[in-house]
């Protein structure tokens, strides 16, 4: 049951090519945005979409893969865990983000569904 735990899965497209960086240490990390789409009909019968976006986050062998196969408007399937950071930014201002650590990723096309 341990691996149920602070677990996410995602299914959407990615908003950009990945960016890729490699650390002094020599990891490698790739980050991308992940949009998801939501449709529902308000109390009133309207149609309503709703897209999220989701930072996701892979390192080392997931990172390369991702910077191989993957490109902007990709439709994937993301496995993976969420982890919050806190950074300074330019203007010293403490700020928090939420990502995707990726464990699992692959194309998924829609006829998969």
């Amino acid at each position: 049951m341990k691996n149920l735990f602070n677990t996410v899965q995602l299914i959407g497209h990615l908003g950009q090519k990945p960016e890729i960086f490699t650390l002094e240490t020599g990891r490698m990390v790739a980050r991308v945005s992940l949009a998801t789409n939501e449709q529902y009909y308000s109390s009133s019968g309207e149609k309503v979409n709703n897209t999220s976006w989701h930072n996701l986050v892979a390192w080392d062998k997931k990172a390369n893969f991702l910077e191989k196969y993957f490109a902007k408007g990709n439709r994937v399937l993301v496995h993976g865990r969420i982890a919050t950071r806190q950074y300074e930014d330019k203007n010293g201002i403490k700020r928090n983000v939420t990502e995707v650590i990726v464990s699992d990723l692959m194309k998924f096309d829609k006829s998969e569904v």
